[in-house]
């Protein structure tokens, strides 16, 4: 079994920053693939960022490119989102999600294992 628990989030103003971890426990982390997700109310959860086993590929949504950032320390099992930019639409619940060999990492319903979500909200 993983777990996964994220943290960082809260509210910013428009223009701001945040960085959101995803520590994860119970199996080799590196193992997997990591992805963050996030969904508004009245929403389907939507892709925002995936990386890969090392590190060395990451995958963005259209939405966030160039203003969100993830990586990840094997060292320490944890992922990050670094979101500069922020703007009053991605307001949601972000949630990390682990998977050893997603189908398709911007499938929600590819990872196995879930986090219980921090709250962000943007004002503007």
């Amino acid at each position: 079994q993983v777990q996964l628990v994220e943290s960082g989030g809260g509210l910013v103003q428009a223009g701001g920053s945040l960085r959101l971890s995803c520590a994860v426990s119970g199996r080799t982390f590196s193992n997997y693939v990591m992805g963050w997700f996030r969904q508004a109310p009245g929403k389907e959860r939507e892709f925002v960022a995936a990386i890969w086993w090392s590190g060395g590929s990451t995958y963005y949504a259209d939405s966030v490119k160039g203003r969100f950032t993830i990586s990840r320390d094997n060292a320490k099992n944890t992922v990050y989102l670094r979101m500069n930019g922020l703007k009053p639409e991605d307001t949601a619940v972000y949630y990390c999600g682990a998977d050893r060999n997603p189908t398709w990492v911007a499938r929600p319903g590819s990872y196995d294992y879930w986090g219980q979500g921090t709250q962000v909200t943007v004002s503007s």
